[in-house]
């Protein structure tokens, strides 16, 4: 379960300086620090399959962007979300180099791996924060469910597709991609 650790209100510029002196990682939500469960070890397997499939996707097609896991986007004034992974222009960072790597504008592209503490969080409150920055592709993962959702910006609201079983995901950002359901969900297993 997430939980608030502060009363006291937060900057966007005092979240991106926090330092607690732990491995603990945050979300800003209207600048209260809310402290993130690590993940566990299938979430992890999934998060790196995509990024590794984006990578391959993006060097495949020499596109000039990058892919990023647990990195974090801001969402808004004093809000900052850690997405399981992201793809961005490489222009986006290129002057944030030697910052904390919190994409100060939207990615092109937004993972989110669902987990028992994050169903509403990843649902909900992400899904209106992402559409809110115009970030034009949202992947929900939802390994609980076995399901894929892809949603997709139009006219400043999501329209959603979701995918079961073997079917093969579709991506505006990726077109070519040629991943399945199953496939995605499956790197989260140990062999």
């Amino acid at each position: 379960m997430t939980q608030t650790t502060t009363e006291r209100l937060y900057s966007f510029e005092e979240y991106l300086a926090y330092d607690d002196g732990t491995d603990n990682r945050y979300e800003l939500v209207d600048g209260k620090l809310e402290l993130m469960n690590p993940p566990t070890f299938r979430h992890l397997l999934i998060s790196k399959f995509i990024e590794l499939a984006f990578d391959t996707e993006i060097n495949r097609l020499s596109l000039p962007w990058l892919s990023f896991r647990e990195a974090g986007v801001r969402t808004g004034w004093r809000k900052s979300r850690l997405p399981d992974v992201y793809v961005v222009m490489a222009e986006q960072v290129k002057e944030f180099l030697d910052e904390s790597a919190v994409c100060q504008t939207a990615p092109i592209l937004v993972v989110e791996v669902v987990s028992l503490d994050s169903v509403k969080r990843d649902y909900r409150y992400k899904r209106s924060e992402y559409a809110a920055l115009e970030i034009p592709e949202y992947w929900i993962v939802d390994p609980i469910e076995s399901k894929i959702i892809i949603l997709l910006l139009s006219e400043g609201l999501y329209e959603e597709q979701e995918f079961t079983g073997n079917e093969q995901i579709v991506s505006a950002t990726f077109p070519e991609i040629a991943l399945t359901v199953e496939q995605i969900l499956a790197a989260g297993n140990v062999r």
